[in-house]
């Protein structure tokens, strides 16, 4: 009721259909009322269209009403979340294949035909999309559901389109069986979530066990019962969902029932909920992990290739669908999740995986086949075993499991040369199949039961190979939370006694030291591999920090600190023997320029913590010279590797503006230049100074500086060691014109880079 215009059109769809069901009975009744229902919904549609678009022309001033949409800021937040918005899709999709595969049962039609196959693949790629969408939502149990049921969906609509070819297809009993079975656990685990939601998974189960008990498939009357119940399941669910997502009082599924049992039994522990759980490794991308699905995947497909097809068309024996899409398709999906999140090893077998079942699935069970037996296809497959021999030893390097399990599949492979070859013995392929998939089911299930349970864990097994690096195992420096105060107090420990991590800022992960042990500032600056021209800069967590040495500086220079900080400036600022009292000896060549030093204090509750506990730091980019920007902690490591001792996780960088440089070298003189303006305004900065300076005039203290919000026109800013874009230095350059600077050509250059 909320929208009138979604109301009108799903009334006049649902009249339309009534219409045209009435129809089937008598033809000549109800067509005229059919489309005056649909040229209703176009009216309606072109209505909509043209008002959002007269919206959006005037900027808002015209709405027609009904046409007004809800603004992302007015979305439930708990419904963006859980994704649960869109659910009502998902079931849609299956309640649309459940009345065509029941039509042949109700008398509707004779059988499916070509004519069903658009229905079902349409059903079947909204669930990919429901799946996508769901691993977006970090639901790995949602979607691995919605991967099976288009599964399902493409597998229906396959067989239909063989009757084109006046083919009877047949369904070998292994898949269907497995599948059950897979999704039996799955429903299992689903009632952490809610009982009805593993309620009705139950009903996909009775139905791949319908497939299963004859061979005709879905062409039986087995088959299509159950998808008669499917179809009333869903409806059930589907108006459950719907009124739980709109109305204020909820109807009860049984959320907390899971949760409830399992907390009894003392020797389980439930995973808490962490956001973190999913989150990216070395990439940007936030999704769930897609290990469950894919292990899945991989089982289907085994077992689907070790059905014989005799002297049956190869079209007939219902394996193309289930090695292909399942073994092919699903796969590439989870590949190309796990590349999302930054899991390279994961992605790389997955997607080789996907392709050598595609490419094995269309060759042998497409027709494409044939008799063929010869040294073309058997070059083709030697390929397939050289990329996976690569995969395997790679395994070595992250555990047990995923080293047997790419193993196995260099024995599938050779299943695979043989019968090219025409040498394959009596068995071996279904031996060797039926092993893979039995380790590919305890990855599926492990993966399940440890991201379900904290205790106790079904072991992945240690890595078999340990070198120093990234997969250096116990030889790693700690990487703990950010969030935990025992931790900063860790990482301090480290940096107090000549230590160097890596640290969270408001914008990218930062390499720092201790400026009271120039051991370190040294060793930073080296592992930084930093050009002589680009030297480190200084943070401190407050003005209070530089009391030592306040009778050095300029009164108008601290004022105009204490005034601006913590914030997003920086400041250029003269260098003196001021700087020596901070402990720095010899490392203090590192530390700026001959003219000039650049200072800091963050706004960032960690940097200031940690700066609080050790004193002024010492600060450059955690990257290489040269490199991109470290925007995860994960990415510390993997760039700079075991030379650093540690470092505080905190995710994914928040999102990366520029700071505003300033250059105070001559504030004395009443005059402040920009090397370049960022997040904090140029009018915005000079307020404050004219502020400053006006109270130093009448003897009065300046008040705390506030941040404003980031101007529209902000860029992101690269590293704290300023390596920034030819595009972002032409930005300040033109920036610069229109205020007043001071500063040198290798001034600007030492900015840079610190």
């Amino acid at each position: 009721m909320n929208n009138p215009v979604l109301l009108v059109i799903a009334v006049s769809i649902s009249l339309a259909c009534a219409h045209q069901i009435a129809g089937l009975s008598d033809s000549g009744f109800g067509q005229s009322a059919t489309a005056a229902n649909y040229l209703l919904v176009c009216l309606v549609c072109a209505y909509f269209g043209f008002g959002r678009l007269l919206s959006t022309i005037t900027q808002g001033k015209v709405r027609p009403p009904g046409t007004v949409m809800k603004q992302k800021f007015e979305l439930k937040t708990e419904q963006n979340q859980s994704c649960s918005d869109v659910v009502s899709v998902g079931l849609v999709m299956n309640l649309l294949s459940a009345s065509v595969i029941a039509c042949p049962l109700l008398g509707v039609v004779p059988q499916l035909s070509v004519g069903h196959v658009p229905w079902l693949w349409t059903a079947g790629v909204f669930q990919l999309g429901m799946c996508v969408l769901f691993y977006r939502a970090m639901d790995t149990l949602a979607a691995t559901f919605y991967g099976f049921t288009s599964l399902l969906k493409f597998a229906e609509g396959y067989s239909a389109l063989l009757s084109l070819y006046s083919i009877q297809p047949f369904s070998p009993v292994p898949f269907p069986v497995v599948f059950a079975v897979l999704f039996s656990v799955l429903a299992l685990f689903s009632c952490q979530k809610s009982l009805l939601e593993g309620f009705y998974q139950l009903f996909f189960v009775a139905y791949c066990i319908s497939i299963a008990a004859q061979p005709q498939g879905f062409f039986q009357a087995g088959t299509q019962g159950v998808q008669g119940a499917i179809f009333v399941a869903t409806a059930g669910v589907l108006f459950v969902t719907t009124f739980n997502m709109v109305s204020s009082t909820r109807i009860p599924t049984g959320q907390s029932h899971f949760k409830t049992v399992v907390t009894r039994i003392r020797s389980i522990t439930l995973s808490a909920l962490d956001k973190e759980r999913h989150t990216p490794h070395l990439g940007y991308s936030k999704y769930a992990d897609a290990e469950v699905l894919g292990h899945a995947c991989n089982v289907l497909a085994a077992f689907a290739i070790t059905s014989t097809v005799g002297d049956r068309n190869p079209l007939a024996v219902l394996v193309l669908p289930w090695a292909v899409m399942a073994g092919g398709v699903l796969q590439l999906l989870c590949g190309s999740v796990a590349f999302a999140r930054g899991k390279t090893f994961e992605s790389t077998a997955f997607i080789l995986y996907g392709l050598m079942w595609t490419v094995w699935g269309l060759t042998r069970f497409g027709g494409l086949y044939g008799e063929t037996r010869g040294f073309n296809v058997a070059v083709g497959i030697i390929c397939f075993m050289l990329f996976n021999l690569l995969v395997t030893i790679a395994a070595l390097f992250l555990n047990v499991a995923w080293f047997v399990y790419a193993f196995t599949f260099q024995l599938i492979l050779i299943s695979f040369l043989l019968d090219a070859i025409g040498a394959l013995p009596y068995g071996y392929d279904i031996g060797v199949t039926i092993i893979f998939s039995l380790i590919g089911f305890y990855c599926f299930l492990a993966h399940l039961f440890n991201s379900t349970f904290q205790s106790p864990q079904m072991p992945l097994g240690r890595p078999l190979v340990k070198l120093g690096g990234v997969g250096g195992g116990a030889g790693v420096c700690p990487h703990v939370p950010a969030r935990k105060a025992t931790s900063v107090q860790q990482i301090a420990e480290i940096m107090k006694n000549g230590g160097i991590c890596g640290m969270p800022t408001d914008t990218v992960y930062v390499l720092v030291a201790a400026c009271n042990r120039p051991d370190a500032v040294i060793k930073a600056y080296k592992v930084k591999k930093q050009a002589q021209d680009r030297p480190m800069s200084m943070w401190i967590s407050s003005v209070k920090q530089l009391e030592p040495v306040r009778h050095l500086l300029s009164p108008l220079l601290l004022d105009f600190m204490e005034a601006a900080w913590p914030s997003s400036i920086s400041m250029v600022i003269p260098r003196g023997p001021w700087l020596d009292i901070f402990g720095l000896g010899d490392a203090a060549i590192h530390i700026g320029t001959p003219q000039s030093i650049a200072i800091r204090s963050p706004d960032c509750a960690v940097a200031t913590h940690l700066i609080n506990l050790v004193g002024p730091i010492a600060v450059t980019s955690a990257n290489p010279t040269g490199e991109a920007d470290t925007t995860h902690h994960n990415q510390v490591y993997a760039k700079l590797g075991k030379k650093v001792e540690g470092v505080l996780c905190d995710g994914p960088s928040p999102e990366n503006i520029a700071s505003t440089v300033v250059d105070c070298t001559k504030i004395e003189t009443g005059q402040i230049g920009f090397f370049r303006v960022g997040l904090i305004p140029k009018s915005k900065v000079l307020q404050i100074f004219e502020e400053v300076k006006n109270r130093n005039r009448q003897g009065q203290t300046n008040p705390a500086f506030e941040n404003d919000q980031a101007p529209p026109d902000t860029q992101s800013e690269e590293s704290w060691e300023w390596s920034e874009a030819p595009e972002s230095r032409s930005e300040t350059e033109s920036e610069n014109e229109n205020s007043t600077s001071f500063t040198t050509p290798e001034q600007i250059t030492d900015l840079n880079d610190s």
